[in-house]
């Protein structure tokens, strides 16, 4: 059964057809790697055993019948952000504790489809605000290459659950660099498709113009398939794009000659880890050698990415967090008349990360500040597209960092917000423009940390970075999991 480990979800599907072992087999297979080492990496905040047993006993009964379907009997674990219906969904918030929804999010109906077994619902930073999932209301997951350091964040659970071989891959969410960044610190793939390429319908909102779901695996081929699954125009989601998906599949195995990638000037920034600056010049060094070609080009208005980004995303999460009140649903405080019920809720509901942004997003909404710094804000944002297009017209893809460092140790940033806000400096430029991009394992620095490779592509164009990551990968054959969690 240890063998099942290093397995990808198209061999495990074969040998689910096969019969040479059962959904249910694979499915207690997980649940027992769960048991046995989720106390100490806590990337589940609520695995759902006695769901995922009888989803295998149907999916068995499927294959039985003969019936093909891409996820088909293939355990997976669900960020604790998308609505699934008759099982707790929190976003990791007390506010939210308690609550189940009475539908399903269009990814998870997609998954469904698909045949897919729900292990659970996977911890993450509250309401997706932070980059170390140390604002979990509820716990704090822990890398599972080192323990005493953060898996990253918002997307923790997620990322820490693949590294770990706690789930056959994944689920999580990107608002400014979420599933990219925990994937470079876990030593994981996760891809943040194009804005519009995922419904978010039956996704919990945090800043409605930047999230964006997608996929956690342990090689490209998994991502191709998860996003096989999850893309698509949803008409619940005016902002999907009513536009056919490829077969991701069919990019990979393609060769990178004549590819050309581009390498930003301005993403060399004081403050990268001196390893982390190393392993990227390596890494561009095996695009080369595999027939790309490197070019120059500019994106000047990355400096002000930072700044844009806290402005849109506050002041979208404080529209969008504004129904939280005790009303409807969720933890309800008394109070002498209901507007002291609200502020009681909203008080001891949210975390001190979720207030200081809910604060920021109002200030920056208010009468007199708007113009100077949420109107300015989107025409900054503007410019950052722009630069991305002009950029692209001499490039096809862009490989940069992903994070400036590897993984802090717990508890280090906690006290230093804007410290912590850096974190996510590479990858914030690509939600701003709405792009698509990858985090793919890169290599380990001296203290045997995993550090991530970003390529970014245009619009709706996954499969060339796909494509670039299965020839990357194939060539570094990098360790994905810790050797003490391989038996």
């Amino acid at each position: 059964m240890d063998e099942l480990f290093d397995l990808t979800i198209i061999e495990l599907r074969e040998m689910l057809k096969k019969k040479e072992i059962t959904s249910l087999e694979l499915t207690e297979y997980y649940l027992g790697r769960i048991g046995r080492y989720d106390d100490e990496i806590k990337a589940y905040l609520r695995p759902t055993e006695e769901i995922a047993l009888t989803m295998a006993r149907q999916a068995d009964e499927k294959i039985a019948r003969g019936e093909e379907a891409p996820l088909l009997g293939i355990p997976l674990g669900i960020k604790d952000i998308l609505c699934t219906k008759g099982i707790e969904t929190t976003c990791a918030s007390n506010i939210l504790k308690g609550f189940v929804p009475p539908y399903d999010a269009t990814v998870m109906k997609k998954l469904q489809d698909a045949g897919y077994v729900h292990l659970g619902k996977l911890n993450m930073d509250e309401f997706a605000m932070g980059s170390s999932t140390e604002n979990s209301a509820f716990q704090t997951t822990r890398n599972p290459w080192d323990t005493t350091r953060i898996p990253g964040g918002s997307s923790g659970g997620s990322a820490a659950a693949v590294a770990s071989g706690l789930c056959a891959a994944s689920l999580g969410t990107d608002t400014g660099g979420s599933i990219r960044q925990p994937a470079a610190l876990c030593g994981v793939i996760g891809m943040k498709p194009t804005y519009g390429r995922v419904s978010r319908y039956g996704l919990i909102a945090f800043a409605s113009s930047l999230d964006q779901i997608g996929p956690f695996s342990r090689s490209v081929r998994d991502c191709a398939t998860m996003l096989n699954v999850i893309a698509g125009y949803d008409p619940m989601d005016s902002t999907s794009i009513p536009q056919a998906v490829p077969d991701y599949h069919s990019f990979l195995g393609k060769d990178l000659k004549g590819v050309r990638i581009g390498i930003p000037a301005e993403y060399s920034i004081e403050g990268i880890e001196d390893d982390v600056k190393k392993n990227y010049e390596e890494n561009l060094q095996v695009f080369k050698d595999q027939g790309a070609t490197l070019v120059d080009i500019s994106l000047p208005h990355t400096e002000y990415a930072v700044a844009t980004y806290y402005i849109i995303c506050t002041a979208e999460a404080s529209s969008n967090l504004a129904r939280y009140d005790g009303v409807k649903y969720g933890l309800r405080e008394d109070g002498k008349d209901i507007i002291d019920m609200y502020k009681n809720t909203r008080n001891k509901g949210f975390g001190q990360e979720v207030k200081r942004r809910i604060i920021l997003g109002t200030y920056v909404l208010s009468s007199g500040y708007y113009d100077a710094y949420y109107r300015k804000a989107g025409k900054v944002r503007t410019l950052i597209r722009q630069d991305f297009d002009t950029a692209f017209a001499s490039c096809d893809l862009i490989v940069t960092p992903v994070s400036p460092t590897t993984a802090f140790k717990a508890g280090e940033r906690v006290e230093d917000p804007l410290t912590m806000y850096l974190s996510d400096i590479f990858t914030i430029p690509v939600n701003l423009a709405g792009l698509p991009g990858i985090s793919i394992p890169g290599g380990f620095d001296g203290s045997g940390l995993p550090i991530g490779l970003h390529i970014i592509g245009k619009p709706l164009e996954e499969g060339p970075i796909l494509q670039a990551a299965y020839v990357f990968e194939s060539v570094k054959k990098l360790r994905i999991v810790p050797e003490r969690l391989e038996k």
